[in-house]
């Protein structure tokens, strides 16, 4: 049984099916049926990608693999079940042989008044489509408001956090509000929307080189992004965001990119955690449980290249862990011998919109066009289907005018900041994913 279908978990789903060979049963508990391609969200968010662009099918592309619709939410490991609720409210449980924990990630919350109520994160389809929607309305309530202070708050743009999905957050941002902005007749003559981004940091892209970090910084600040760093947000109300300077930002968009912690799962387990996340050894198993193994941003899995130090929470770890998994829940059953995980990281990519990007493919320094083209390349490699649909919505986006259409489909209540899944939407009068 693998609970999760994130990068580690699809990984581990397909791999073991491909060695199974239908000799065991593989079931993948999630609580929806499609692998997320996290890093082309922003891409959904600003309009350039459909969002089933991004959705994979599970059952459509894990054939050996059953697929079981539901929100874990407690393991027994001594009965070996797992307890989970399903996409209809009802309590069911499910009995396993070994157990695979690619639960994921939740939203990181700081403890700053308002920012819980009147933030938004970024960790999921539905908070994606939300910001896309929230984008486009208040750009268009921003044209037909007579108070200049309202317009002005309207087309104030906030993104707290400049790691890789706040900067391509308000990088692809920046580029759909001036596309809409350009075709609302309220609004061409007016100053350009206005987009900030935060952080505590001293540079964005903290975890990048700097030579990248300037890339990026150089690109943003040209576009008119106001970038902010070694600040932060003290306070959040319905008018927009007290900083830790003293200014108040009048805006009706915050969007929170502050980080990941892991699954709250992972803490009701009662096993040693490093930081939220469960211990395991280098070969992603349990201590002490040799039937349960995890992987991913679930687990704190040693890194075998920085002694003493574990694997960062990125996708391209949790991808390779995946299939480290998956090789060593066969060796548990006899096929086989165990591997550890070891992996060096391959260089980071950061999507900036247009044809600008800033990467380090192999550890060589690359920003602009080119830097873009290995982007994308990269992503359409990574992919494990819609490659086709995913290049043509780019060839589209390049040569049409891109298009804001306010759908509705899902309000503020919906995609609440605190949440144990980011990646459902709370359904009117339920829990979240509850229909």
């Amino acid at each position: 049984m693998i609970v999760g279908a994130g990068f580690a978990g699809y990984e581990c789903a397909r791999t073991l099916s491909k060695q199974a060979k239908g000799a065991a049963e593989i079931v993948l508990i999630n609580s929806h049926d499609y692998f997320l391609y996290v890093p082309l969200l922003p891409e959904v968010a600003a309009g350039i990608l459909e969002p089933r662009r991004i959705a994979v099918s599970l059952t459509g592309t894990l054939p050996g693999v059953r697929l079981v619709l539901g929100q874990a939410h407690d393991v027994d490991l001594d009965a070996r079940r797992v307890a989970y609720t399903d996409p209809e409210d009802r309590e069911r449980s499910m009995a396993y042989d070994r157990l695979v924990l690619t639960v994921g990630s939740v939203n990181k919350l700081l403890p700053i008044p308002g920012v819980a109520e009147h933030a938004h994160g970024f960790r999921g389809m539905a908070e994606a489509l939300y910001l896309r929607d929230h984008i486009t309305r208040q750009i268009e309530l921003a044209g037909v408001a007579e108070d200049e202070a309202e317009r002005a708050a309207r087309t104030t743009f906030v993104v707290v956090g400049a790691g890789y999905t706040g900067t391509e957050v308000a990088a692809h941002g920046v580029l759909f509000t001036d596309a809409l902005a350009r075709q609302n007749a309220g609004l061409r003559d007016g100053p350009r929307p206005r987009w900030l981004l935060l952080d505590i940091a001293d540079r964005l892209l903290p975890e990048l080189d700097e030579r990248l970090s300037r890339a990026a910084d150089r690109v943003l600040r040209a576009r008119g992004v106001d970038v902010r760093t070694g600040t932060s947000v003290k306070e959040a109300t319905s008018d927009g965001a007290l900083l830790d300077d003293g200014e108040f930002i009048n805006s009706r968009t915050l969007v929170w990119c502050v980080g990941v912690r892991p699954d709250p799962l992972v803490d009701s387990m009662g096993l040693p955690t490093d930081k939220g996340r469960l211990c395991v050894d280098e070969y992603l198993g349990v201590p002490g449980r040799p039937e349960v193994f995890a992987c991913g941003d679930a687990a704190a899995v040693p890194d075998l290249t920085r002694p003493g130090q574990v694997t960062p929470m990125t996708a391209q770890h949790a991808h390779r862990q995946g299939k480290v998994a998956a090789h060593n829940v066969a060796a548990s059953c006899g096929q086989g011998t165990p591997r550890a995980y070891e992996h060096h990281d391959l260089g980071f990519m950061v999507d900036l919109g247009g044809v600008q990007a800033a990467a380090n493919p192999l550890h060589i320094p690359l920003s602009g066009p080119l830097a873009a083209a290995v982007t994308r390349g990269y992503h359409l490699m990574a992919m494990p289907g819609n490659r086709i649909r995913v290049a043509a919505d780019w060839i589209l986006d390049a040569v049409l005018p891109r298009y804001g259409v306010h759908l509705g489909l899902v309000g503020p209540w919906s995609v609440p900041l605190d949440t144990e899944s980011p990646e459902v939407a709370r359904t009117p009068g339920g829990k979240p994913g509850s229909a």
